[in-house]
């Protein structure tokens, strides 16, 4: 099976003002800033109805991330631990997710709180569901 391989067509790209992984903020929900996701003219259609919602998620890929490394020290931490354990950017498969409030929805999505870098290519976009994504604590 580890001879599989999967394609994923950016949706759109993330216009942020966080260049380097120095400028972002450990998580996205610490952040007050906006970004806006440039949707991509194919998929704008998509986009319909998302105006219904106060909050999405954003799956986008790490593209500045390193893509070999299995074990990271965590923020904070002293001991290294495997990267599924931990939010690190790191990973096999860098995809970076992050709950966004939803500020203005069109051509170009302005979000706060986001965490991804400038160029980020979007892969996906989901709705929030606070019935269904809240753990009710």
């Amino acid at each position: 099976m580890s001879d599989m391989e999967i394609r994923i067509r950016p949706v759109g790209v993330v216009r942020s003002p966080f260049k380097t992984r120095s400028d972002a903020p450990a998580q996205g929900r610490f952040s007050s800033e906006e970004s806006e996701i440039h949707i991509f003219p194919e998929y704008l259609d998509a986009v319909d109805g998302l105006e219904l919602f106060s909050h999405i998620f954003v799956l986008y890929w790490l593209h500045l991330a390193e893509r070999n490394v299995l074990r990271v020290v965590p923020r904070g931490k002293r001991k290294k631990r495997g990267v599924f354990s931990t939010r690190a950017p790191a990973r096999p498969n860098p995809v970076g997710l992050c709950l966004v409030e939803l500020l203005e929805c069109g051509e170009i999505l302005r979000v706060r709180g986001l965490d991804a870098l400038d160029g980020s290519p979007v892969i996906d976009i989901k709705p929030y569901y606070e019935d269904i994504d809240s753990l009710g604590f």
